[in-house]
């Protein structure tokens, strides 16, 4: 289970792609960014709620 902590940083690969596609959207005529930009806020949240929850477990399995 030792590379659960290290998959909530693909969540801010997710992000940064849909930022940058959310950007070069936007840019375009006619083009609409807004899911882009949703999707990469719900990653960033994502990434903060595994992160704060793998610190939670952690601190179970040493107490335990």
């Amino acid at each position: 289970m030792n590379y659960l902590k290290y998959t909530q940083y693909v969540y801010l690969v997710f992000a940064i792609y849909f930022i940058y596609d959310g950007i070069i959207k936007w840019t375009e005529e006619g083009a609409n960014p807004l899911m882009q930009f949703f999707i990469a806020g719900m990653a960033i949240f994502m990434f903060f709620f595994r992160r704060k929850f793998a610190k939670k477990t952690s601190g179970q399995n040493r107490k335990s």
